[in-house]
């Protein structure tokens, strides 16, 4: 696949990824991105001896940057890559992909991403602060919380071989009941909804602003993956394939300003039904859901956190 703007927006979340790419070599250490809604806080602007106005927005599918103290300092993501590597047209898309790693002419699947080493994984640094989430160790009536992690953090060992030993056993269980007692007594879990004292609704320490949606039962994971991904309505934030292989755990966003949590889930419920005509498991509407943790090397999560 050759490097084009717009596959290069694809796999830059319009393009955010490549600014703090850019951003982050001259401020190593910071948090040089951070979202609020679709748009992002003003930043220190590297061409504007290092002040703190530079403001990036996504407008029609492309990010776009402008400087609070300088009304000609603007333009799109490809021209303050221009400004960062003296270069333009398809020289500066090849520059890019090279230097991001963003492999577009080896990819086949455009949410799969190669497994990282452990090392490498170490050096990862994220562009966006990514949600707290309480992290449980097996079994499931273990209700004290092991550690706090990040949402990154779980992804990376979602991906991981952490879980895949269990993950593949419990596969192997043909007796439901069976399989159930299975999970229960071995896997890891965590509360995608927040972070706890205990795994109780009345021990919340912080609510994520996340929301899971249980979908079991599935004939066609991979196809459903896909269109998740392009719900025009939520915007993903992690996405992986349930322990037995034959569900998925699609966590969103959600505006506790706007509603309460039970009333999100609900409202997520009815459209899940009426649009996909699916039904989702009702234990999501409790805060402290567990979410049992299996290996999925193609689990998503949103390019923003990377």
């Amino acid at each position: 696949m050759k490097a084009t703007r717009k596959t290069i927006l694809d796999k830059t979340h319009y393009g955010l990824i490549i600014y703090a790419f850019i951003l982050r070599k001259h401020y190593p250490g910071d948090t040089v991105l951070s979202l609020s809604g679709r748009d992002c806080k003003p930043t220190k602007n590297p061409f504007n001896h290092d002040r703190e106005t530079l403001v990036v927005k996504i407008v029609d599918g492309c990010a776009r940057h402008t400087d609070s103290e300088n009304w000609e300092f603007q333009g799109d993501v490809f021209d303050f890559a221009e400004l960062a590597f003296n270069l333009s047209g398809q020289e500066l898309l090849d520059k890019i992909n090279e230097v991001m790693h963003l492999r577009l002419d080896e990819e086949k699947n455009f949410y799969k991403k190669p497994l990282l080493s452990e090392n490498a994984q170490k050096l990862i640094e994220r562009t966006m602060d990514a949600p707290m989430v309480s992290y449980f160790l097996n079994p499931v009536r273990n209700t004290v919380p092991h550690k706090e992690l990040s949402l990154v953090q779980v992804y990376n060992k979602i991906r991981s071989e952490a879980f895949k030993t269990q993950t593949e056993k419990l596969r192997s269980i043909t007796d439901g009941k069976e399989a159930r007692k299975f999970k229960a007594e071995n896997f890891h879990y965590a509360t995608f909804s927040g972070t706890f004292h205990k795994r109780s609704d009345a021990e919340l320490k912080n609510h994520s602003g996340l929301l899971t949606i249980d979908l079991d039962h599935l004939e066609e994971t991979q196809a459903l993956k896909e269109k998740l991904l392009k719900d025009e309505y939520f915007e993903t934030e992690m996405l992986f394939v349930s322990p037995s292989g034959e569900g998925l755990k699609w966590i969103i966003p959600i505006d506790l300003r706007q509603a309460p949590h039970h009333e999100y889930f609900q409202a997520v419920s009815n459209y899940m039904k009426a649009a996909y005509g699916l039904t989702v498991d009702q234990s999501g509407k409790d805060i402290s859901r567990a979410c049992f943790l299996p290996h999925d090397s193609e689990v998503y999560i949103n390019p923003k956190y990377l």
